[in-house]
């Protein structure tokens, strides 16, 4: 399975002069925890980093910060962490732990932006692998008992014992 299958292909940009209270309503509207902060070149725009809810609420909001004065572009920092789309989840993963992020930009074959993946995402598919998992665990236990019931000896026939008080009855041991 590849970052390809996972990843959410409709991106959300914030341009990173926008305020953080701009970030904020658009985290909102799209039910998106994170943002792809852009800024302007002569080319297009371009990929200046990720701003995600945390990065809004612990270092805007706890630290005091005017939301509608402060500019998103303030929250971005690090390096940009991709992974291309053919990458594995192992990949992903190996890469989030590395950089110590929870969303990763994914990259087309041309180096050109084409989605994000998240940790829900990785853990997604990986809960659907395990699960699948479980299903041939299951399934190979059910074909193990019938298996085994078709090769085991016919049951023995009910033991017959005369009623008491019946001709040729007799209590075990005697009296």
């Amino acid at each position: 399975m590849t970052i390809a299958s996972i990843c959410t292909r409709t991106v959300v940009t914030v341009d990173a002069g926008a305020t953080l209270t701009d970030a904020a309503r658009r985290l909102r509207e799209h039910h998106v925890g994170a943002l792809v902060v852009t800024h302007a070149t002569p080319d297009g725009d371009a990929v200046a980093g990720v701003v995600t809810d945390r990065d809004l609420a612990v270092e805007a909001l706890a630290r005091g910060l005017d939301a509608g004065a402060v500019r998103v572009g303030a929250l971005v920092r690090g390096p940009l962490v991709a992974v291309p789309e053919d990458a594995s989840l192992a990949d992903a993963v190996a890469q989030m732990q590395q950089h110590g992020v929870r969303r990763l930009l994914v990259s087309g074959a041309q180096g050109q932006l084409v989605g994000v993946v998240s940790l829900d995402d990785v853990l997604g598919a990986y809960a659907e692998q395990l699960g699948a998992l479980a299903q041939v665990v299951k399934a190979a236990l059910a074909r193990e008992v019938q298996e085994r019931a078709a090769l085991a000896a016919p049951p023995l026939p009910p033991l017959r014992v005369p009623a008491m008080g019946t001709a040729g009855w007799q209590p075990p041991g005697g009296f």
